[in-house]
């Protein structure tokens, strides 16, 4: 398939004609395919959704790109097309959003590449990038709602960007006599039950601190190669209740150092009101030594295939896409407020992000 990359909302991208390439993933959103730019052999990603709560959450991640400023730690939307714009019946369009290509993939791609889990020198330095681009979000008032390792992409020079901005939230702005953010009553929520804050699955309040738990979760996902809470619990049931109504946290990894561990502790706070922020995290010992804030890459590509051979494109996975089924799913449901929390799994374990699908903002 053809098409041309609508810039309206995005100036600074040239408008070029593009060539869909392999389908590379598919979720409960839509489907992820490679593109290439006819014009420069560019690569990139073109996101896809047609009806239902996938094309809600991809107008959301559009929505929520088009208002940050650009940084060097959110993943770049290129721009946007509407198939079948004009029609009469508006769903029946389908929205392709074009994403920059991040050629190392997700962490959890990376992590399990190295096998299976991440050296804590590697945790440090990722964990100070993702602490920037949450930052960022925060400055901007938005939650991302789905902070884990599939949803943190890797450029080939080690930079790393936080993407799928599906769940993602605005909140309020308004601060209270204390000076602190006021939360952000929701009435449905994001993101995926491992990973969410406690506050968040007893669908209480919502702030910047539930993105705070997440980071933590996040953390000993990439030190150990396993979802957090992972050996604790035995079915999603038992994990959604302890989580929200229970009084611990996740096991921390026993070879972390004692930084790390503190880092950890201020993070994985049951309390929201006494997490760190984010401001404060870049403080802590555990992400401001022994860091560079410079990266640089052995050498820039000069054409597409000094990107990645095509061997590799038959390994591409794309980090923001959760495998999708609607049979063996549960559901939480708060009477008083008239919402479900949707969560599923492939079988009977919990040892893989894969099993759990990503709840979409409704």
């Amino acid at each position: 398939m053809e098409g041309v990359i609508n810039t309206r909302m995005w100036p600074k991208c040239k408008t070029s004609e593009w060539v869909k390439g392999k389908l590379v993933g598919s979720g409960s959103f839509g489907t992820v395919h490679l593109a290439m730019s006819k014009s420069t052999g560019a690569l990139f990603v073109v996101k896809s959704a047609h009806l239902g709560a996938g094309r809600e959450a991809l107008d959301n991640e559009v929505k929520i790109l088009k208002s940050l400023r650009s940084s060097p730690y959110i993943v770049q939307c290129l721009g946007t097309e509407e198939e079948g714009k004009g029609n009469y019946n508006y769903n029946n369009n389908n929205l392709n959003v074009f994403m920059e290509y991040m050629a190392g993939g997700s962490l959890a791609d990376v992590a399990h590449k190295f096998g299976g889990s991440l050296n804590e020198e590697v945790v440090r330095v990722y964990t100070r990038e993702i602490l920037l681009g949450l930052k960022h979000l925060h400055q901007h008032g938005i939650v991302h709602c789905d902070l884990k390792c599939k949803n943190v992409l890797l450029g080939s020079c080690g930079n790393i960007k936080l993407a799928d901005f599906g769940s993602a939230i605005r909140v309020t702005d308004s601060k209270g006599d204390d000076g602190c953010l006021k939360n952000c009553l929701v009435s449905v929520v994001g993101g995926t039950p491992l990973w969410m804050a406690p506050e968040v699955l007893r669908n209480e309040m919502l702030d910047f601190a539930a993105d705070i738990w997440s980071l933590g979760c996040t953390v000993i996902e990439m030190a150990t190669g396993t979802p957090p809470w992972a050996g604790e619990v035995s079915n999603p049931m038992a994990a959604m209740l302890r989580i929200a109504h229970g009084d611990g946290v996740p096991q921390f990894p026993t070879h972390f150092s004692t930084d790390a561990l503190d880092f950890l502790s201020k993070c994985l706070e049951r309390d929201p009101q006494k997490r760190f922020t984010s401001d404060e995290l870049l403080n802590h010992p555990f992400v401001s030594t022994r860091t560079s804030s410079h990266k640089e890459c052995a050498s820039s590509p000069a054409s597409v295939l000094e990107v990645q051979s095509f061997e590799d494109l038959d390994e591409l996975e794309i980090p923001e896409v959760n495998d999708f089924s609607i049979t063996n799913s549960f559901a939480s449901f708060d009477e008083s407020k008239g919402t479900a929390i949707w969560w599923q799994r492939e079988d009977s374990t919990l040892l893989s992000s894969g099993n759990w699908i990503t709840v979409r903002s409704g």
